[in-house]
């Protein structure tokens, strides 16, 4: 049978014949009439039976919830249903019966565990609620890509399975790569360097990255959504900032405007951040989280980047920039500050009071390049495919990595990470 409508599009068919499909969320049999709620990706409808008048269509109503049927009949209206209109069938198609009981429950009427909905994720997405934040993330990355295509930015995709990590260190998931060992990227860092080498001197990328740290909190993840950008002929980080603060802003306006259903049945609203987005140096918000009391070295703790959320907020921003960082907590690759030694080129996006997005002018000058990865403990003689490209010219550049699903969290006011997350990989999940 095949779908001719979806359950909203059936409201505006009043007296037509239409063919829908879905799930029974919830059938009543109230003796002489009986009622199938079918739902599909757009909603809801009613398909009544007249017990009866077809007495063949009366036994489905004893069909386990979840059961998959396809309905063909007449769209009436109805001022009795919630819904403004029923269908009255021709016919109905078992396409699948679900098996009783079910895992979870998908009425939204009691609250599953986490761990549950995350087992049974496909059905956990039958759920409005759950099913609206897919869909607002859908959006998020679609405003992403629109922003950056009107920048005249040029999308790629870079590899996954790398020989080097761009941060180095501990955290890499390593793997058998025939007869050598690789691993998991970090960013796609060094490839969309290496581009800015090229005639492609602005690039983004949407794609995945791997993070092998243990951290068991609601905001870290094994695996999680990078985007990142490169844009070359920049005359300060500066330029790589503004970028960023536009395309934050851009997305958010669209999601703003194209997600209402989806925010209104989340019941949440997208807050669009005051702007310009301050720069505060780090060395002034080291002596602001002082005064609260903190004790601060040459980073951020997470705690120290609430506090700062707070004192932000209360000054009307959700979004910021700290700059300027100490060169010493920053990868080879960020430009150090030559006429503020010990300081860097580099800054944070926090937003509500956490780092969205790290970013800052690189390195371009091949012999400062290696200097760095010698000061940071690398071998160079692991980068040569990454050096090989400041050797031929390479133009003065930077960019920025941001964690989108992050960045979709805090838009909607959601704690826990794995709620934006289809299938989240942290250190004790590795299935589905």
């Amino acid at each position: 049978m095949e779908r001719t409508h979806y359950a909203v599009e059936a409201k505006n068919a009043i007296g037509e014949k239409v063919k829908i499909a879905g799930w029974i969320y919830e059938t009543r049999d109230l003796g002489g009439i009986g009622f199938i709620i079918i739902r599909d990706k757009t909603g809801y409808a009613q398909i009544v039976v007249k017990k009866r008048e077809r007495p063949d269509l009366a036994e489905l109503l004893k069909l386990p919830k979840e059961s998959v049927i396809a309905v063909e009949g007449t769209v009436q209206k109805s001022d009795k249903s919630k819904l403004g209109f029923e269908i009255v069938p021709d016919n109905i198609k078992v396409l699948n019966k679900a098996k009783a009981p079910l895992p979870m429950d998908v009425s939204g009427k009691i609250e599953s565990e986490m761990d549950t909905r995350l087992d049974n994720r496909f059905m956990d997405l039958r759920i409005d609620k759950v099913r609206a934040v897919f869909m607002l993330r859908n959006l998020f990355i679609k405003g992403i890509r629109k922003a950056m295509y009107e920048n005249d930015f040029v999308e790629v995709q870079t590899p996954k399975i790398a020989a080097a990590g761009a941060e180095g260190g501990a955290s890499l998931f390593p793997v058998q790569y025939f007869d050598q060992w690789a691993f998991l990227t970090q960013s796609p860092q060094l490839y969309k360097q290496m581009l800015m080498a090229s005639t492609l001197d602005r690039v983004f990328e949407i794609g995945p990255a791997f993070r092998a740290e243990p951290s068991d909190t609601s905001r870290h993840l094994a695996e999680f959504t990078s985007f990142d950008y490169e844009m070359a002929y920049i005359s300060s980080y500066e330029d790589v900032a503004r970028t960023l603060e536009s395309i934050v802003v851009d997305t958010l306006k669209f999601v703003k405007s194209e997600g209402k259903p989806w925010l209104e049945m989340l019941d949440k609203e997208i807050t669009l951040p005051k702007t310009p987005f301050p720069r505060l140096k780090f060395d002034d918000v080291k002596s602001m989280l002082e005064d609260e009391g903190r004790k601060i070295g040459n980073d951020l703790g997470t705690e120290d980047e609430r506090v700062l959320g707070k004192i932000m907020a209360e000054k009307g921003y959700s979004a910021y920039f700290i700059v300027e960082y100490p060169e010493e907590e920053k990868p080879f690759y960020i430009m150090e500050n030559e006429n503020s030694p010990g300081y860097s080129f580099a800054f944070d996006l926090d937003y509500y009071g956490e780092e969205l997005a790290s970013g800052g002018q690189r390195e371009h000058r091949y012999e400062k390049v290696v200097e760095r990865m010698k000061k940071k403990g690398l071998n160079p003689k692991n980068f040569e495919f990454y050096l090989k490209a400041f050797k031929y010219g390479m133009p003065p550049h930077g960019g920025i990595g941001l964690g989108v699903d992050r960045f979709i969290a805090k838009s909607l006011g959601i704690t826990n990470i794995r709620e934006v997350v289809l299938f989240p990989r942290d250190q004790f999940r590795l299935v589905p």
